[in-house]
């Protein structure tokens, strides 16, 4: 299987190869094809590197390690919209695997471990936006217990407008 550790700085490239690559798997049929297509591992590697190394960064970054190295990544910590619920509120920011590998269990992993650092750090409820559109995630997201909660928000790619739905688990 997997064993899943902190990012590091020398996996920006692995992690940026398996986020473009994974939008350009997940995402296809429902955000713009010019949008994916435009998207390289080299200029989402630049933004990871300066965003990585931000000083103040309130989020995490965990990878999955696989026999080739890191094949999953997700990315939590605070959430970063109001959320009303019992106590403070987490947020899975992006979880993406290795498109060949998905359906073997990796996600899961990733999520389960998340989920256990948010409660040491007090969360309570974690939450998530997923594409309207994105039916498999929603399923996949489904079974590891969240739930629509009503709230939506607009986001354009390529001047197309597409709907996020937010979804929320206790933890």
């Amino acid at each position: 299987m997997v064993r899943v550790r902190e990012m590091d700085a020398a996996d920006i490239e692995a992690v940026s190869t398996i986020r473009v690559r994974g939008w350009q798997a997940a995402y296809t049929g429902v955000v713009p094809r010019t949008y994916l297509d435009a998207m390289t591992v080299e200029g989402d590697a630049r933004q990871r590197e300066q965003w990585f190394s931000r000083a103040g960064r309130t989020s995490r970054d965990l990878v999955a390690l696989g026999d080739r190295g890191p094949v999953g990544w997700i990315c939590f910590g605070p959430c970063r919209s109001e959320v009303p619920g019992p106590g403070p509120v987490g947020e899975v920011h992006a979880l993406y695997v290795s498109p060949d590998l998905t359906g073997r269990g990796i996600g899961r992993v990733l999520l389960d471990e998340a989920h256990a650092r948010m409660r040491s750090q007090g969360f309570e409820v974690s939450a998530l936006w997923v594409l309207r559109d994105n039916h498999p995630a929603q399923c996949f997201y489904g079974r590891a217990g969240y739930l629509a909660d009503g709230a939506a928000q607009d986001d354009v790619y390529d001047g197309i407008t597409l709907t996020e739905l937010r979804y929320q688990r206790v933890l």
